[in-house]
Order: structure tokens, then C-alpha cells, then sequence
């Protein structure tokens, strides 16, 4: 997964799944920009918030910490931005823009919104984050039954 730096064009590569000491450690060594970490149960490499937090220590101001979830509620996203203190909350399942605006009122944190892209339309259709996501992440559409 890469993610391009409006401002300057550079790619900054974002090192997702992480979940353990050892996975850190890598990401960190091969220069990621973001590291990430799973917080959806439901997904084989979830961490809890606290694990989370306790993984992300040795890059803080290393690299950005980002918490990926999938349609978190309020008391998800409260647990994560005090266990967790990430730098970025990603919304990777079905939220609005209404609801990206609701999460960086709540935590006052950036927010990266996932789309996922099986075609032109789903681009067209991210359009409506601009102005309102701090990063824009497209993410291949997942086959019929994957999980995070």
C-alpha cells in the first residue's frame, strides 16, 4: 500500500497489519512513513487498542501510527485514541463523510478514509471525502467473503 504526499509527490509506504515486536521492528528499518494495526476483531491480525499502543511505542516520532478499523463505534474510537494515541485513524469499512467528520470531531485526530475500488464509479464516488478525510486510501475491493 502506498500513499503519495500531496505536497511533495514522494511515496511514503504504509506498513499495515502489524502485530508484533518483531513486525514493527521491520517496518521500521525499511523506512515506512505509517505503520498500521488492525483493530476489528474479526480480522486474523486484529490487536486490542492497548496492544496497539504498547507496539507503536518504539516509532513514535518514527514514523505515523494508524489505527485501522472497520465501522468502529464511539466507544471503539474513544478506547483507541486513549489506548492507542495513534497519529491517524483509518475508516476501512462502509462510513460516510458524515461520519469521518464525526470521528476527527470526536478524537481530534487525522483520519484516513479506505475506499475500496472494484471500478471508475468507486473513484468518482470518493470524491465526496475530499475536504473532509485528511488522506484518501484506495484499497483494491476485497473478494466476496474476505475479511480484513
Amino acid at each position: 500500500m502506498v500513499i503519495t504526499a500531496l505536497s511533495t509527490k514522494t511515496p511514503l509506504a504504509k506498513i499495515c497489519g502489524l502485530s508484533t515486536e518483531a513486525d514493527v521492528a521491520t517496518a521500521l528499518a525499511g523506512g515506512a512513513a505509517f505503520i498500521g494495526f488492525v483493530v476489528f476483531a474479526p480480522s486474523p491480525r486484529h490487536v486490542t487498542p492497548e496492544r496497539a499502543g504498547r507496539l507503536a511505542d518504539p516509532a513514535r516520532g518514527r514514523a505515523a501510527i494508524v489505527a485501522v478499523t472497520v465501522d468502529a463505534d464511539d466507544a471503539l474510537i474513544d478506547q483507541i485514541a486513549q489506548d492507542m494515541r495513534p497519529d491517524y485513524i483509518q475508516l476501512h469499512g462502509k462510513e460516510d463523510a458524515e461520519r469521518v467528520r464525526q470521528v476527527k470531531a470526536r478524537t481530534g485526530l487525522k483520519v484516513i478514509k479506505a475506499v475500496r475500488v472494484g471500478g471508475s464509479a468507486d473513484i468518482d464516488a470518493a470524491r465526496g471525502f475530499d475536504g473532509v478525510a485528511d488522506l484518501i486510501l484506495y484499497d483494491a475491493q476485497a473478494p466476496k467473503g474476505a475479511v480484513l
